[in-house]
């Protein structure tokens, strides 16, 4: 692999002594960093392509250390399933906690849109429904994301979905059963549903399908549907529903995709969509990506050797590794326990439409 670089020498011998190497460091926060590393198998010598998240305790808030970091790491043991990015091991050493993943060889969402600009209606749909697939699954076992972006997205080999960056996310039921809504306002506030903005408790597996549904408006539009330079802008826009397909796409996504957008994306949460609805609604079922001479086409394209790829978008701060894209200092959210981040902007939709045909 690429030349090692070392941590801590102590820290490298040990890690070495179980079979992992560190790497070059690709991406990088406040209180944690993002490195390619190598697992060796000792028995059969098999090397498998990891990234390694390293938390230093010694640089993290109280705030994080007490109540988000060991969440992170109790649900990260938690949760198995191929649309989430998997862990491979978790070391601790001293004040440093090393998160070894699987590594996304083809870097993130943010990055394919920025690239490649809208993404066909079919990729569109697959994708969706691999997302909606790895968060019903986080919602059965009661854990709710509550940052998701497409910064969180990552991308297989096979340019296959994976969840990544559980920093903020929680357990929706306390130790009685009993549902638990959130009062940390987290994540980014491009993402964020206006009960999240508004700061107010609210329901995080329905703020999670409103994230959802603004990572689908990105794919079929190219763009964000709202503008969060300014908060009560960005909330009043949400509630009025002020948003609107571009006119170069309007007419090439089917009224069922708008219209499952449009449902989503719905203010009211009881009438936004539940994941359940979502799964069932007619627009993700279809399966004409399975279908044709398409199925099976996929996008060849190198990812870019800076982008974090085990979901950087989390590492203690509103950074995304070297990531070229707009970002912007917000206002602080109501509650004092605001973790609102900053969003990133897509900034390239100029390039033509590419054909990135998958099969789950």
């Amino acid at each position: 692999m690429a030349k090692r670089l070392s941590p801590r020498n102590s820290e490298v011998n040990a890690l070495e002594q179980r079979g992992y190497l560190i790497g070059k460091k690709i991406g990088q926060g406040s209180y944690a960093t993002v490195h390619l590393a190598e697992y060796i198998d000792g028995a059969s010598s098999k090397k498998m392509r990891l990234a390694c998240k390293i938390f230093d305790k010694e640089k993290a808030p109280d705030d994080f250390l007490d109540k988000f970091f060991p969440r992170e790491l109790e649900i990260l043991t938690k949760i198995e399933n191929p649309h989430i990015i998997q862990v491979h091991s978790i070391l601790q050493r001293g004040p440093r906690v090393f998160i070894f993943m699987r590594y996304a060889d083809n870097g993130d969402l943010l990055d394919f849109v920025k690239s490649n600009g809208v993404v066909p209606e079919q990729q569109s749909r697959l994708w969706f429904r691999q997302m909606a697939s790895g968060l019903h699954y986080l919602h059965s076992k009661n854990i709710a994301h509550r940052d998701l972006k497409c910064e969180n997205i990552l991308l297989s080999r096979k340019f296959n979905v994976k969840l990544a960056d559980f920093g903020f996310a929680r357990f929706c039921m306390d130790h009685k059963g009993r549902r638990v809504l959130s009062q940390t306002y987290c994540g980014s506030a491009a993402y964020a549903a206006p009960e999240v903005v508004a700061g107010t408790p609210y329901n995080p597996k329905l703020a999670d399908v409103w994230s959802l549904g603004i990572i689908l408006f990105i794919m079929l539009n190219g763009t964000m549907p709202f503008d969060d330079e300014n908060l009560p802008k960005l909330l009043k826009d949400q509630i009025s529903r002020n948003w609107v397909f571009r006119s170069r796409v309007r007419d090439t996504v089917s009224t069922l995709g708008k219209n499952i957008v449009r449902q989503i994306l719905e203010p009211d949460i009881t009438l936004r969509l539940t994941l359940e609805r979502v799964l069932g609604h007619e627009w993700v079922r279809a399966r004409k990506d399975r279908t044709g001479s398409l199925a099976g086409r996929l996008v060849h394209s190198a990812p870019p050797s800076h982008t974090p790829m085990c979901g950087g978008g989390n590492l203690g701060g509103s950074g995304t590794g070297n990531v070229p894209v707009v970002t912007r200092a917000q206002p602080a959210l109501k509650n004092s326990e605001n973790q609102t981040q900053p969003s990133s902007k897509i900034v390239n939709t100029s390039r033509k439409d590419p054909q990135p045909i998958t099969v789950e």
